[in-house]
């Protein structure tokens, strides 16, 4: 199932957020966003001036993760520096549900995760 048809992400746009970081730790393997939301989104909020739409702090996050193959390290993965001198690490191309994990890719790699359970939280 392609992540669009999952309710979790109902008003948020993976393809148009940015990706700042991740890790993985024991069982976790967790994406560090800049998160597009729209309104449909309980965690919208108006635009900040100059912005496209909202953009909050949130974190992807993968549990209980027996595998993961393809995650590239950050000092390998390409990345861009915007005006205000923030790096990012491009956005996320793809994200499938699997029914034994999950798949998704960007400039961080193609990256496969044996796992049962996909959070997303908002932090700001």
């Amino acid at each position: 199932m392609d992540w669009t048809e999952s309710e979790k992400f109902r008003g948020i746009d993976l393809n148009d957020s940015f990706v700042l970081g991740w890790s993985h730790e024991g069982q976790s393997v967790m994406f560090e966003l800049e998160a597009s939301i729209w309104p449909e989104s309980n965690h919208y909020l108006p635009p900040k001036p100059n912005e496209y739409t909202c953009y909050r702090r949130a974190t992807l996050s993968f549990e209980n993760v027996s595998e993961c193959t393809g995650l590239l390290s950050m000092n390998s993965a390409p990345k861009s520096t915007d005006a205000t001198g923030e790096v990012d690490f491009g956005n996320i191309d793809s994200l499938q549900i699997l029914s034994n994990g999950f798949s998704i890719e960007g400039d961080f790699g193609a990256v496969n995760i044996i796992g049962d359970k996909l959070e997303f939280e908002v932090h700001t």
